[in-house]
């Protein structure tokens, strides 16, 4: 038994790969006339979501608060989560203003599972139906593994990013399935580029990319699923809130600079607008900016030379600080952050409740 196994995979071993790849040479160019064909018809036929009732969670500001607006727009009923209080309740303001017919702003921690429950529960007993579930809300940790005192002061990336949306996916399914809805997953592109100094939240988006993806395969078309993996868009945490290796949230600028350097930051608008297309759209997967997805490639063709050129740009030399890393000389010396960053993210004021 033990031989025929070893065998079949011998075979495999030496065959497989060498077929893998003459098959994608004769099929990709098929599979992408189709997928473009796939993507116009999507696009004619795009969901119109007036008077339909979509739930974001993390709604107080960044893409949260702006995809409020881009889904007010077009004239959804909105249930809005976060966990500040006042700032919740003015992005509620403005989506209404903006053309949401109705808003509720519901105060929740999505990190507690009764708090997710009560989510789901509070957009069925004022609307009576869920259409889109955008599972947004997150955290950053930003500093090296090796300097992490209490390894459990790191939870609240998992807690919040990955089972925050687990817990209200959960919840969810059964009234989306009702309206054939869809989740829109907010990841990042961090989950597959695997950035330095923030492991955990690199972890927490790897994580939910891959829930997602099998979701879809368990789902099949009962629910439609969008995630979206954005670069570095205009946000609090693109204005350097991070937390702390003590737990804390606070704001770092200087740290910011060196760990996203000269990337430019993507307008928060233009990114919401997108997602809200692309998830009426019924895309599967959205990057926002699309050219980060050349850096997927990278990363699948060239790991070894993307580590070596995270070690090299984002470390200084042994025995000084991170302000001396090539990023933040770089960063410095070109002036970039003046017409690379928005103004928005220049001020380290965020909002506190």
């Amino acid at each position: 038994m033990e031989l025929v196994l070893d065998l079949i995979h011998k075979i495999l071993n030496a065959y497989l790969p060498h077929m893998a790849t003459t098959a994608l040479i004769h099929f990709m160019p098929l599979y992408l006339f189709l997928k473009f064909l796939h993507f116009i018809f999507r696009s004619i036929f795009s969901e119109n979501v007036a008077g339909k009732v979509v739930l974001i969670t993390g709604a107080s500001s960044g893409i949260g608060e702006h995809l409020a607006y881009e889904y007010a727009k077009r004239g959804a009923r909105l249930v809005l989560a976060a966990r500040r209080r006042r700032s919740l309740q003015q992005v509620a303001d403005m989506a209404y203003w903006l053309g949401s017919p109705d808003v509720v702003p519901v105060h929740a921690d999505v990190s507690k599972v009764e708090d997710c429950q009560r989510l789901i529960e509070e957009a069925i007993s004022n609307f009576g139906r869920l259409d889109h579930l955008v599972t947004n809300a997150a955290v950053t940790p930003l500093y090296l593994f090796e300097n992490l005192i209490e390894v459990t002061k790191a939870a609240p990336a998992m807690d919040i990013n990955f089972w925050g949306a687990v817990y209200t996916t959960h919840f969810a399914i059964p009234y989306l399935k009702e309206t054939k809805g869809k989740i829109v997953a907010i990841t990042s592109s961090a989950g597959v580029l695997n950035a330095a100094r923030i492991s955990f939240y690199n972890a927490s988006k790897a994580a939910m990319i891959s829930f997602y993806e099998t979701l879809r395969v368990e789902l099949g078309t009962q629910i439609g699923i969008t995630i979206v993996t954005p670069g570095l868009v205009e946000s609090e945490l693109t204005k350097g809130k991070f937390l702390t290796t003590e737990g804390k949230l606070e704001v770092d600028q200087v740290m910011r600079d060196v760990e996203m350097s000269v990337t430019p930051i993507l307008p928060v608008q233009k990114c919401a607008r997108a997602i809200v297309k692309s998830a009426c759209r019924g895309d599967n997967y959205l990057t926002e900016p699309p050219w980060f997805k050349t850096l997927f490639v990278y990363r699948i063709f060239f790991p070894e030379f993307l580590e070596w050129f995270q070690r090299w740009f984002l470390f200084p030399g042994p025995g000084q600080p991170p302000t001396e890393a090539p990023s933040k000389i770089i960063l410095d010396v070109t002036g970039f952050k003046e017409y690379g960053y928005p103004k928005s993210v220049l001020s380290p004021h965020i909002k506190v409740d």
